[in-house]
């Protein structure tokens, strides 16, 4: 098989306007607030072998899938605590309320899933491409993302807390409410991606690029925002909720 490993306080939003997106993974060339570059995230490219397809019997808690095609398959309320999905293709799969904690999704493409509750807790998710998934209030505290392409689709009240993210990018989808308090985001892009009411209280952001974002809002966290590069125009919509946030009074 051949593989390349490319490298809450009160609710206030901003507006959504249109705004062209970031290149994919060419360096960024605008400096940030430090005087550095922002450093563009690294892509997946996964290149699945010839698959097997999954021969049905539910999902077992440490199980171990590896090269298998789950085409349709509804495995909502399966147990699959602690298992390995190695070289897998998901796809139009059902994961409402499906146990994955701690499971470790490797060099995977999830395609068309949809769930509600799916339970993704502590997981580990490395070289994965989720493409047009439909979820909502997907459990992934304390997971670690690296290398992973979330493309098109609507993903609601996703729990990123204490997550660790690196070379991620969401592009053409949509966030919304998503948790990323006292989460760790490194080299994360949002590219022509609505991010709505996104909390972002406590967490540690390094190279996360939110120029592309077509929408931003922010819930909660702009006192953390230092390590995040924005364009003027999403600065001058965040001006009233930073003067709110500083206790700056406005007036004519």
């Amino acid at each position: 098989m051949a593989r390349t490993g490319a490298g809450g306080g009160s609710r206030a939003g901003t507006g959504g306007r249109s705004r062209a997106g970031t290149g994919g993974g060419s360096s960024v060339g605008t400096a940030t607030g430090g005087g550095g570059r922002v450093k563009a995230a690294r892509r997946p490219e996964v290149r699945l072998p010839p698959l097997e397809p999954y021969g049905g019997g539910g999902l077992e808690p440490d199980g171990d899938h590896d090269g298998l095609e789950f085409d349709g398959s509804d495995l909502s309320g399966q147990d699959g605590g602690g298992a390995r999905f190695m070289d897998c293709a998901l796809s139009a799969c059902v994961l409402d309320g499906t146990r994955l904690h701690r499971a470790r999704l490797l060099d995977s493409v999830l395609t068309g899933i949809r769930g509600v509750g799916t339970d993704l807790a502590e997981a580990t998710l490395r070289d994965v491409e989720l493409v047009d998934a439909r979820l909502g209030g997907t459990q992934l505290h304390g997971a670690v993302l690296e290398r992973v392409l979330v493309r098109g689709g609507k993903i609601d009240f996703l729990n990123l807390r204490q997550a660790r993210l690196r070379d991620v990018v969401f592009q053409g989808c949509v966030l919304i409410e998503p948790d990323f308090a006292g989460a760790r985001l490194e080299r994360v892009e949002f590219v022509d991606c609505a991010l709505k009411a996104a909390d972002f209280t406590a967490a540690t952001l390094r190279d996360v690029d939110l120029r592309g974002a077509t929408e931003l809002g922010i819930a909660g966290g702009l006192d953390r925002l230092s390590g995040a590069v924005i364009d003027t125009g999403q600065l001058l919509d965040l001006a009233p909720v930073l003067a709110a946030e500083l206790g700056i009074r406005v007036e004519d």
